[in-house]
């Protein structure tokens, strides 16, 4: 994740590691209305329904959701629109030439504040079986509990 001391997280998709394996990930901006920057400064969005697509060499986000900003009237646009998401046409056709795999897709990660900026981190994904789930909380729970014993050996 590309993310710095001067950023501050609005939006996380712990759902994305959980269903996927990361394979690699890039960090774009978002082409918004002013309502919708203000209404993510005060932390009103949610990336857990999105995905991301590549049409006619341009990258959008599906399904994000910002709240309305409650100041904005009719300068308000719908929260699940489409948005665009800046990339390099290099990254945009590294990220072409993944999808094209079978099995991977791409994922939002984060949305964060960068430098005033609102910025994406995005993921090329490998879908995972649901026997890799299970490990994958068989791991966390092993971690959950060796974490307990190490705080009750040292109390």
């Amino acid at each position: 994740m590309a993310q710095t001391k001067a950023s501050k997280l609005v939006a996380n998709n712990k759902k994305a590691y959980f269903d996927y394996f990361i394979e690699d990930t890039y960090e774009a901006g978002i082409a918004l209305v002013g309502t919708e920057v203000k209404s993510i400064r005060m932390g009103k969005c949610s990336i857990k329904e999105s995905y991301i697509q590549i049409e006619n060499g341009e990258v959008f986000v599906y399904g994000m959701h910002i709240s309305p900003y409650e100041k904005g009237n009719i300068f308000n646009k719908d929260p699940l629109r489409t948005r665009k998401l800046l990339l390099h046409k290099t990254e945009i056709a590294k990220l072409r030439s993944g999808v094209d795999q079978k099995g991977y897709t791409i994922v939002p990660l984060t949305v964060y504040l960068k430098e005033g900026l609102v910025k994406v981190s995005i993921g090329l994904a490998k879908g995972k079986k649901l026997y890799d789930k299970r490990e994958t909380i068989a791991k966390k729970d092993m971690k959950r509990e060796q974490e307990k014993e190490f705080k009750n050996n040292y109390r």
